[in-house]
């Protein structure tokens, strides 16, 4: 069996299907990136560039069709270059969000294509309007939100089937595409979560402090974000931190997360969240305790949440973090936003779950959980988000696919 992999960031979502399909010497499997990451086992990977920069002078709300019509263009000229070559996949596997599997169709016609669904935008329900802090759409953003779902729309006409990750995240897509569309997750890798009581972390000297170190004897807040932005409720953290810092003198605040814009909307003075948010409360904090990570490596992620008293997360109605499962599943004290990406595993897990807004619910449960004893690890064992299984069910999808 021949697999081609499409992601501008290969491996993205599929590591660990790539590796698993590779391991048969039976398949071929090949990948098309824009960026070379890390090595994947057993996969041949071939990157692809754009042949020109967009326009300058492009329709605004054209822009980004234009973005994905070109790196469609460019990933069709690496892929007629493996056909070139003889290679012919049975079955093709594309995350569609930047445009790549637009014209994949047309260069491998027999091909059967799966898609993997990540999120479909919406003008209301979703991410945009829930923030009353976010200045309401214009006409002219309207459209453009609009018009970023016509690569989703493009790509699903041509699949031949498609995954989401959870089953909130497929309800975003229109009726037709959903009947498309299979729920499986990524997976979580609950081997890796198993709990160390001796870990700790820490925390080189600076300008504010000498050096720190943390264990779960100490009371240690964590909140973990690919980007510091209020789509992840940084603002709604932060405004939490000078009550429950006054009202527990030991406690520590880890946060881990980077300073890029990310999915939602940029700061009105144009600095970063942390900037803009320590502008706000800053004053109001002693920042000797408050301590911010950048983006860790996985092994200090988990070291995070080996020690954590109590694990803070909030999304919009968005794509849920993989953090929250993994904190959960792994036992750690973690409390979540009453939204819906969260509420679809918040009771299985165990995780008490507050309005997205309601300060003083979030503030009271992080002082009570910092305020509790260190007690022995309950992780959770979930079945449908299992890597295993999860890999079993994508793996028999994709084998299906060559099948039909």
């Amino acid at each position: 069996m021949k697999i081609l992999f499409i992601h501008q960031s290969f491996p993205g979502q599929f590591g660990h299907l790539a590796t698993r399909l590779a391991r048969n010497k039976k398949n071929k499997v090949v990948a098309l990136t824009m960026y070379k990451l890390a090595a994947t086992e057993g996969v041949e990977v071939r990157q692809y560039s754009l042949i020109r920069s967009p326009a300058k002078d492009s329709h605004p709300l054209l822009r980004d069709q234009e973005s994905s019509v070109l790196r469609a263009e460019a990933c069709a000229a690496a892929a007629h270059a493996l056909k070139h070559e003889g290679f012919a996949p049975d079955v093709v596997v594309a995350h569609p969000g930047w445009g790549e599997a637009l014209f994949i169709k047309d260069v491998f016609p027999q091909a059967r294509v799966v898609l993997y669904c990540e999120y479909y935008y919406a003008k209301e329900g979703q991410d945009v309007g829930f923030d009353p802090e976010v200045p309401a759409l214009s006409f002219e953003q309207q459209c453009l939100l609009r018009m970023k779902n016509a690569t989703n729309l493009l790509s699903m006409e041509i699949a031949d089937a498609a995954i989401s990750p959870t089953q909130w995240q497929k309800s975003t897509y229109p009726a037709w595409a959903q009947e498309k569309i299979t729920v499986i997750h990524d997976g979580i890798d609950f081997k890796r979560l198993k709990h160390d009581p001796k870990a700790k972390i820490t925390l080189a000297k600076n300008d504010r402090h000498g050096q720190i170190t943390l264990s779960a004897d100490d009371e240690v807040l964590t909140y973990v974000s690919r980007n510091l932005e209020p789509i992840r409720g940084f603002h709604a953290l932060m405004r939490c931190l000078p009550r429950v810092l006054k009202e527990r003198p030991k406690a520590h605040v880890l946060i881990a997360g980077g300073d890029e814009r990310g999915y939602g909307h940029p700061t009105p003075d144009g600095a970063t969240w942390r900037e803009h948010m320590l502008k706000e409360v800053g004053g109001d904090l002693d920042m000797t305790r408050v301590h911010f990570l950048g983006r860790v490596p996985y092994a200090a992620y988990l070291h995070m949440l080996h020690i954590t008293r109590v694990h803070a997360y909030w999304t919009a109605p968005f794509v849920l973090s993989w953090s929250f499962l993994e904190a959960a599943s792994a036992g750690a004290p973690v409390i979540g936003s009453d939204t819906p990406p969260v509420r679809e595993y918040s009771e299985k897990l165990g995780v008490p779950t507050f309005g997205f807004f309601d300060r003083t619910a979030f503030e009271d449960a992080m002082i009570e959980r910092l305020a509790r004893p260190v007690a022995k690890r309950r992780p959770v064992h979930l079945p449908d988000i299992d890597l295993e299984n999860c890999l079993r069910e994508q793996k028999r999808l994709v084998e299906n696919m060559e099948r039909k």
